[in-house]
């Protein structure tokens, strides 16, 4: 069972990396890259009611997606990753567990060591 969060990311690897540092169920729905404003709009109508957490690479298309979701859902939330590791699958897990317990959510204890 979910707990009515939803993270964003561009990629099924990002998708595993950060399940693999939850210690919560958390529904997690891929862009696949690029996306329009209308599949944004349909791929996000069954969440109105639920938080929803942007986590995109440190790159020009994560950005032009983020730039998309401030644009057509402003009550998004936006996590970052530094742009030094450049994707989310390539951030360190103790990186992303930072990343994602600043959000309040639960991660896995020895990724915050």
């Amino acid at each position: 069972m979910y707990l009515d969060k939803l993270i964003i990311v561009e990629g099924e690897a990002d998708r595993r990396r950060i399940l693999h540092v939850l210690a919560e169920s958390v529904k997690i729905l891929c862009t696949n890259g690029t996306i329009s404003s209308y599949e944004l709009e349909q791929r996000l109508e069954p969440y109105q009611q639920w938080d929803v957490y942007v986590l995109l690479d440190a790159d020009d298309s994560g950005e032009k997606i983020r730039r998309l979701f401030i644009q057509e859902h402003p009550g998004a939330i936006h996590l970052y990753t530094e742009k030094v590791y450049g994707e989310v699958e390539t951030t360190p897990y103790k990186k992303l567990a930072e990343i994602l317990n600043a959000a309040d959510f639960n991660v896995r204890p020895e990724f915050l060591q």
